[in-house]
């Protein structure tokens, strides 16, 4: 199992309790190879808290992850003859159909295929893992 990739943000909401301003973090992990997401909010005037745990992101904090700590790159380092098993490691991951895979795989290979950088690192794994290597890194 690999290390734990994970980013975070902060954000501010109001409570559903008391209609105070609510005080909330997200956090996108991978874990072994399963992504994650833990949102936790508490609210410093009536205590509320709550804290949710999911593998799809809540409306918005994805992009605003992408917007606060920058997208990662899905670099693959020697693809040469390596087409046909990338294809099947974006199908699998990606849940693609095959025209989706051809244009996934043109954006790996162009090194513009992008996302928060514990999906990139999910992809890396799973490449490497199907003998490919490959990396995620931040531009």
């Amino acid at each position: 199992m690999g290390q734990v990739v994970s980013e975070s943000i902060s954000y501010l909401t109001v409570c559903q309790d008391c209609g105070a301003q609510l005080e909330c973090w997200g956090v996108q992990a991978l874990v072994g190879s399963s992504l994650r997401w833990d949102v936790t909010m508490t609210c410093s005037a009536c205590g509320a808290a709550t804290l949710v745990c999911d593998d799809v992101p809540p409306t918005g904090l994805r992009d605003q992850l992408l917007s606060e700590h920058g997208a990662a790159r899905l670099l693959v380092t020697s693809a040469q003859g390596k087409s046909v098993a990338i294809m099947r490691v974006l199908r699998a991951e990606l849940k693609l159909d095959l025209a989706e895979a051809k244009t996934a795989l043109g954006r790996v290979l162009a090194g513009e295929f992008s996302g928060t950088l514990p999906e990139m690192e999910l992809l890396a794994r799973k490449l490497r893992e199907a003998g490919i290597p490959a990396v995620a890194a931040r531009p």
